[in-house]
């Protein structure tokens, strides 16, 4: 079964490509995916589905095999990022501000070829596939949340998802059991001064000055708070004050992110955060007020299903293709279905040729992995349902 299934999506390959370079064609950002959505719906139910939309434009569509069985999921992201596309390309989006530049739109096109190929072998399984497309994976608070509000998981047994991954090698498969990715929280400081003439700096109190001292300051919660043993993060992603050379500016805003997979140590960020910031820009008496979000948890695999999902790999593409691989910082809202029901999330490799990392407007995938990856969800679908309860 197995081989048949590599075998059959390779023979699609061609249509894979031609689902993503047209989801790539026509990008649209977190809670806006209205076309995205309809095209999704349209190929379910013309494979005979039923489909379901929840949380806004989302989407569960339901295969059902032979009576009796258990239920199991696959999910796909379908949002873009708001990023100007870079660089030469067929298929470039055409959407101003809006680009795939973390691999959703293949993600996309690989459940629309699993749920094609499992849809002509629905009277060889017991139970119920499926098929979950999630709105908001960039865009905290997420939709995960509010797919699961809306009934997603109800009566599904387990979960599985992928992600395209440019640093491994194309058709390479890696997962962590246990935290793979971290807890993903996001804060705005905003550095309040006195603005005034910039030849008179003694009569103003510059937040510019306040800012960078605030910048400076927090590098030290990482390599002085944190244990040095606990993987940390803490980044400033935006800097906005100041509006011509000659002026000093009356307050700078500052945006960045938090991350670690412990929530103890992520609690301890958060406190030197607030703490740092109100004293480092009140030192050069400015004031700093401070917003945090709490975004998404740590992405924690079943350690079981991570062994499952790993070995249906190996069998499927031999075991030299299993990629030793390490948790990384990056976040991800598939972590709340992972706090419902058991499962596992994987990298699927996507990188050879590619120069440009996710979240790049020139970010691009190899799509020589889109068939493989498609074959790999499906294996695991009927994997699952063939393994004893």
């Amino acid at each position: 079964m197995p081989e048949d299934l590599r075998l059959e999506l390779e023979a699609m390959a061609g249509r894979l490509v031609g689902w993503r370079r047209e989801f790539h064609r026509h990008p649209e950002t977190a809670n806006g995916e209205i076309r995205t959505s309809a095209v999704l719906r349209q190929h379910f139910e013309g494979l005979g589905f039923s489909v379901e939309g929840m949380a806004g434009t989302g989407l569960r569509a339901d295969l059902e095999g032979l009576p009796g069985g258990r239920t199991v999921a696959l999910r796909t992201d379908i949002d873009a990022l708001p990023l100007e596309e870079e660089g030469e390309k067929g298929y470039a989006s055409t959407v101003p501000g809006a680009c795939h530049a973390c691999g959703h739109d293949g993600h996309m096109a690989i459940l629309m070829g699993a749920a094609e190929a499992l849809a002509r072998r629905k009277e060889a399984f017991r139970g119920r596939v499926v098929f979950l497309c999630q709105p908001a994976e960039e865009l905290p608070p997420g939709g995960a949340k509010r797919m699961i509000e809306a009934g997603a998981l109800e009566g599904v047994a387990a979960i599985f998802s992928l992600h395209l991954w440019q640093p491994m090698p194309t058709g390479a498969v890696g997962a962590v059991p246990g935290p793979m990715m971290a807890q993903s929280d996001n804060f705005r400081v905003t550095v309040k001064g006195r603005g005034g003439h910039a030849s008179m700096p003694h009569q103003a109190v510059d937040p510019i000055l306040a800012a960078a001292q605030v910048v400076s300051a927090l590098q030290s919660v990482v390599s002085r708070n944190v244990d040095p043993l606990q993987p940390a993060v803490l980044s400033f992603g935006t800097v906005h004050g100041g509006t011509v050379y000659n002026i000093i500016p009356g307050e700078v805003k500052l945006t960045g992110t938090v991350r670690t997979f412990d929530p103890a140590a992520q609690a301890l960020m958060k406190r030197r955060l607030f703490e740092i910031s109100r004293s480092a820009a009140g030192s050069l008496g400015a004031e700093a007020d401070v917003e945090y979000e709490d975004g998404y948890p740590p992405l924690v695999n079943d350690p079981a299903e991570t062994d499952f999902a790993l070995a249906v790999a190996a069998r499927l593409f031999g075991p030299e293709k299993i990629f030793p691989l390490r948790p990384v910082m990056g976040g991800e809202d598939f972590a709340y279905y992972l706090r419902r029901i058991t499962g596992a999330f994987l990298f699927f490799g996507a990188g050879d040729g590619m120069r440009f990392p996710h979240h790049h407007p020139g970010f691009d995938i190899d799509e020589r992995a889109l068939a493989p990856a498609a074959a790999l969800l499906a294996s695991l679908a009927l994997d699952f349902l063939e393994r004893p309860a």
